[in-house]
């Protein structure tokens, strides 16, 4: 599967699970750990929790894609799912607005949100 093509299935599944505001990040030329951030946060830690379960599984049984790894499960607040090439971070909204990854790494446009691309 292409990175651009596992970019847009967490999104739509993550929205699809009522995540909140879905964003992506562009780090293609900005750094080497990934070409690709997703970021969402859910209203609490259990939704955090859900939704990263949720992705887990329908990654797995529909699509045969794995996360390297997972980090951040027994906490609820922010969840990071490692695909390689795509690093997905759900967050608790309040955690979000703390480390503020799209400011951090927004680099001139690289931001998008995820809902801006959908028809």
């Amino acid at each position: 599967m292409q990175t651009t093509q596992l970019k847009d299935l967490i999104c739509k599944t993550l929205d699809e699970k009522k995540a909140v505001d879905v964003a992506t990040v562009d780090l293609n030329g900005l750094t080497e750990i990934a070409d690709w951030f997703v970021i969402a946060s859910g209203r609490s830690t259990t939704q955090v929790k859900a939704l990263s379960e949720n992705l887990e599984e329908i990654m797995e049984k529909q699509y045969d894609v794995r996360a390297l790894r997972t980090e951040g499960r027994s906490g609820g607040k922010w969840i990071v799912l490692d695909y390689g090439s795509v690093i997905v971070h759900i967050f608790e909204e309040e955690t979000r607005k703390v480390y503020s990854l799209e400011q951090l790494w927004g680099d001139g446009g690289n931001v998008s949100r995820y809902d801006e691309g959908r028809e």
